[in-house]
């Protein structure tokens, strides 16, 4: 009996540690996962540095002479004699490639990224890493930019030496080869055949530019949420490349409209030529350049929105006939920013096909409109976001973007966006909403969210929120975001103070909609709200009178979901590369059995066909695998799963929302914020100070941050204003 009892025991013994084992390889295997995404991530970042420093390599070199004698002669020998690519197939591998590449790791970082802990994320070691890079963040006014970084001003500086760099090369090389001994007895005057190749230049010069233009505007890039930009917060980018191209491409324009004029070859105005440059299409290209150009004026833009907004469609002209100008081998340097739009444009695209379901609005006394929708619990969004919203009813074609306030963590199945009246579009739907009472159902159409990859808000001991007017809303979702990760008691959340300057009473209204009615807020946050009405010396309204309209959706309408699904930017990888290979197998085919078999002949093929192939084939790529990945997600998207419902339990605190608000908030009239007094002196290594409202508090806000000032004042401006 002891025998066995003692055997028991030694199995007994034995069994323990084997659990032991298993229960510490079952805790190894996710620090495993960790530290394999984390060398992933790393090797990602190796890689995008190798392939930027290459591709700046090539920029720099381009308009060099060791470029075009040596590099690109021996490229062509042994690329550009290919049966499958021809003379393309040297810009499709030097210049579209890389990018598309890097478009590519860029999605797989951020699918990466998105799965990295809360607490990775504000660790000690990474708060050191951002602390440390925090004075290229520090705002600079720069007099016809505005607000700028450091960083920012560093990358301009460099950008506009590539362009001076490339210009001093290219009128060297001018003024260097065309001298009165090179020009035939009969042709040319010297000012003449300089003018020509002056003109050559600027055109090649305006490519440089073109090739950067459509990046800021691919909202759902990889390339801006991997660098931590949104497609708000670069629109100025696009702005300033635009004008630089515009500025270029009509120097070039109208350098050899005089060289013309003074050669008396008026008449190649109305060239077309068959195999080489097409001086009509650049004519074309030129005028729908201008056009859209001359909207983009604030003083235009601004009173006449419309306007502006539809003339922008014309890059769709601009671009196609750019192609037929200078033939598809060269467009191909400065096409791989458009590839890169065209996917995220065409993604937009079958989003906003479906009515989306609306569920209720609040119609506010300032003449503010809440819009609340229904929303997918697996769509998570950053704060800050925007979507664009689209109402048939008031207009087919005006999209608008507006700020989402809501939280998508705090409010999993509701999204809400804020629209004040500030022109006719949000004007009519505001008195559509506000003079009646009968609106069963309001059709509408979304683009978005579209907002950062990540929010690094949890650095900060204080988070200092100051906003003018309707500038309020980003923060709305800030604040409501940090409500539920305080409830989570997973981080430690910054001390919050809202600072807001409105001009009449009626606008304070605006604040009963910081907390969601739905939901029970912690009473235990640490929130200030100090709100200043500077028109009015007492309150003339009743900033409680909200008026609440609930609609009826149609069966059709669909709750806002995520395009491509909770690993969109997976899909988005997949999307990119396998559109790429089927585009570039589609070349291949067509090239060696139709196009080269032509061009051995002794008839050339046309360069404007070749052109339209080349434009047919990425547009059925793209189409083709979009609309794939769209379809694998949409049973996926377009349902609700009860698993996602119980990941989200409210929050269970007797304190309400109108009651929270009530003792945090104070209320100042007649007078303007002081904001140096109230920001500087603040206590705490690191304090986050944020801004959105009229341009001259944004410049105020960031003089007070400024580099040389108080070192804790970390600034971000938000900006929503086109």
């Amino acid at each position: 009996m002891v025998a066995r009892g003692s055997l028991v025991v030694a199995r007994g013994h034995r069994s323990f540690p084997s659990l032991v084992r298993k229960s510490k390889q079952t805790q190894t295997y996710p620090l495993k996962r960790e530290m394999n995404k984390e060398m992933i991530k790393n090797v990602i970042k190796l890689l995008t540095m190798v392939i930027l420093i290459g591709s700046m390599v090539i920029w720099i070199m381009m308009p060099t002479s060791t470029y075009k004698k040596i590099w690109l002669k021996s490229m062509r020998a042994k690329l550009g004699e290919s049966i499958y690519f021809g003379r393309p197939g040297v810009n499709l591998l030097v210049y579209m490639f890389p990018m598309i590449l890097l478009a590519f790791l860029g999605s797989i970082y951020l699918h990466l990224k998105k799965q990295t802990t809360v607490n990775q994320l504000n660790s000690g070691v990474e708060r050191k890493k951002r602390n440390k890079f925090g004075a290229l963040k520090k705002p600079m006014l720069v007099k016809g930019l505005g607000i700028v970084t450091v960083t920012e001003v560093m990358f301009l500086t460099m950008f506009l030496a590539l362009l001076l760099w490339s210009l001093a090369n290219y009128f060297y090389f001018t003024f260097a080869t065309i001298t009165p001994q090179s020009i035939p007895t009969d042709g040319d005057n010297l000012w003449q055949a300089r003018l020509n190749a002056i003109a050559v230049r600027l055109g090649l010069t305006g490519n440089i530019c073109l090739g950067f233009l459509f990046y800021p505007v691919a909202r759902g890039s990889s390339l801006l949420a991997a660098v931590g930009l949104t497609s708000e917060s670069s629109i100025k980018y696009h702005i300033w490349l635009g004008n630089l191209v515009m500025t270029l491409l009509t120097s070039h324009g109208l350098c050899f409209c005089l060289y013309w004029i003074s050669t008396n070859q008026v008449s190649q105005m109305l060239e077309w030529d068959r195999t080489g440059i097409s001086h009509l299409a650049g004519e074309i290209a030129l005028v729908a350049g201008l056009v859209m150009w001359t909207t983009t004026f604030p003083a235009i833009r601004r009173r006449y929105f419309e306007v502006f907004f539809y003339t922008h469609y014309l890059y769709m002209v601009f671009m196609l006939f750019f192609v037929f100008h200078v033939g598809i081998s060269y467009a191909l340097i400065s096409f791989p920013g458009f590839y890169i739009f065209i996917v995220d444009r065409f993604l937009r695209f079958l989003q906003s096909r479906n009515n989306v379901k609306l569920v209720s609005a609040r119609v506010l006394p300032c003449e503010t409109v809440e819009l609340n929708f229904s929303k997918n619990p697996m769509l998570m969004y950053s704060p800050t976001s925007i979507l664009f919203v689209n109402i048939p009813s008031i207009s087919k074609l005006q999209w608008h973007p507006f700020t989402i306030t809501s939280s998508s963590k705090l409010e999993p199945k509701t999204l809400s966006v804020m629209i004040k009246c500030q022109g006719k579009w949000s004007t009519k739907l505001y008195h559509m909403l506000s003079s009646s009472d009968q609106i069963d159902h309001l059709a509408v159409s979304v683009e978005g969210p579209y907002g950062p990859a990540s929010t690094d808000y949890l650095r900060h001991d204080t988070l200092v929120m100051v906003s003018g007017g309707s500038g309020i809303t980003p923060f709305i979702s800030i604040i409501r975001d940090l409500l539920y990760m305080s409830s989570t008691n997973t981080c430690k959340i910054p001390k919050m103070t809202l600072i807001c300057a409105f001009k009449t009473s009626s606008d304070l209204s605006m604040l009963n909609l910081i907390l969601p009615i739905s939901t029970e807020i912690p009473s235990f946050v640490d929130i200030q709200i100090k709100a200043f009405v500077t028109r009015e010396k007492e309150s003339t309204c009743n900033m409680n009178i909200i008026k609440t309209l609930d609609f009826k959706p149609y069966v059709s309408d669909q709750p806002i979901s995520p395009i491509l699904g909770s690993n969109s930017w997976l899909w988005l990888a997949t999307i990119l590369s396998s559109s790429f290979m089927i585009f570039i197998i589609i070349i291949a085919i067509i090239t060696r059995y139709h196009i080269y078999a032509i061009d051995q002949s002794s008839k050339k093929y046309t360069a404007a066909y070749k052109s339209l192939i080349y434009l047919l084939a990425i547009s059925i790529s793209v189409v083709s695998t979009s609309t794939v990945a769209m379809l694998c997600n949409k049973k996926n998207y377009y349902k609700e799963k009860d698993e996602n419902d119980d990941a989200f339990s409210p929050l269970m605190i007797e304190t309400s929302p109108d009651q929270l608000l009530s003792e945090v908030t104070n209320i100042h009239y007649g007078e303007r914020p002081n904001l140096e007094k109230l920001l500087v002196g603040l206590n705490g290594s690191s304090i986050g100070v944020l801004v959105c409202g009229p341009r001259k508090m944004r410049e105020e806000v960031a003089n007070i941050c400024s580099f040389g000032s108080a070192e804790n004042l970390q600034f971000e401006s938000i900006s929503f204003t086109w």
